[in-house]
């Protein structure tokens, strides 16, 4: 499958699928299809790392398997693992009406089969006949073991079951990687990966992702919104606004039909862009609000 056709196809499919790409995101897309390499998105969180992953997926058609990281991801969450309790009720099954103790390696092979494999994300993927984009989302958030699964798995997309064999992709998956930086990812795993680092638009940038997102609002509403989120971000708070929150905040201001984002508007809205109070109290003050 090709992906995209070049750079200029990969920023209009995307478009045409609700993510405004720059040129180097448009670019790099199209490169980790065209090269088969995965690609690692790094950059504050809510700046549309895991969105570009789905506007890939939407942009070509693709189906989208996502891996969740968190701390204490393991193997059997992420790649495989087998029905237990499925096999125990076979094994059960297998003593017969005499309670006599079933042949251990005719069960063996019964009980280890695809109908007791309950496949996780990673061999999912892997397995898919059909065009799939795999969501590795928040890697930082695992642990270096996990890293190490991957860097096994983005090699050879393939994947040994001790009990079936080893199972080989047919049709190599696009692979995004997210990280909010949280932590240091691994050089092994950064030099498989073509790299990306995404930050927080520009404010006209900004302001056309909220008219595409929100037709409805006014653009000079859109125009003051971004420029207060601009401003909030200059602040030194717990949890910047994303580009996310923008869009929230401006489908708040449709909703309530603000036609002016004055001061009091902002005041009463705040909550749909700052969600630590420390961050609302020092925005009050900063942008002298009525508190």
């Amino acid at each position: 499958m090709t992906w995209f056709s070049s750079p200029t196809d990969a920023a209009a499919r995307l478009g045409d699928a609700g993510y405004l790409a720059d040129t180097a995101t448009a670019t790099t897309a199209y490169l980790a299809g065209a090269l088969e390499k995965p690609l690692l998105l790094e950059g504050p969180a809510g700046v549309g790392k895991t969105e570009l992953a789905k506007a890939v997926a939407r942009a070509t058609g693709a189906g989208l398997v996502r891996l969740q990281c968190y701390e204490g991801l393991d193997e059997a969450r992420a790649l495989y693992e087998w029905n237990y309790s499925k096999q125990l009720l076979r094994i059960q099954t297998a003593r017969g009406g005499d309670g006599a103790a079933p042949d251990w390696d005719a069960t063996h092979d019964d009980i280890f089969t695809e109908e007791f494999l309950l496949t996780r994300p990673l061999l999912t993927a892997i397995r898919r006949d059909e065009p799939t984009v795999l969501l590795i989302d928040e890697v930082d958030k695992t642990d270096v073991e996990v890293e190490g699964l991957l860097l096994e798995v983005l090699s050879d997309f393939q994947v040994t079951i001790p009990e079936l064999g080893t199972v080989v992709a047919t049709r190599k998956p696009l692979v995004v990687l997210t990280s909010n930086a949280a932590r240091e990812l691994s050089e092994a795993l950064k030099r498989r990966c073509l790299y990306l680092h995404l930050d927080y638009p520009d404010a006209e940038r900004e302001r056309e992702i909220v008219a595409a997102q929100v037709p409805d609002l006014d653009d000079a509403v859109a125009r003051q919104l971004v420029a207060t989120v601009v401003r909030l971000r200059e602040l030194e708070l717990k949890k910047a606004p994303s580009i996310a929150e923008s869009i929230d905040w401006a489908r708040t201001l449709v909703a309530l039909e603000v036609r002016e984002l004055d001061q009091a508007a902002i005041s009463a809205t705040l909550g749909a862009v700052l969600k630590h109070s420390t961050d609302h109290d020092r925005a009050v003050r900063e942008l002298r609000l009525r508190a």
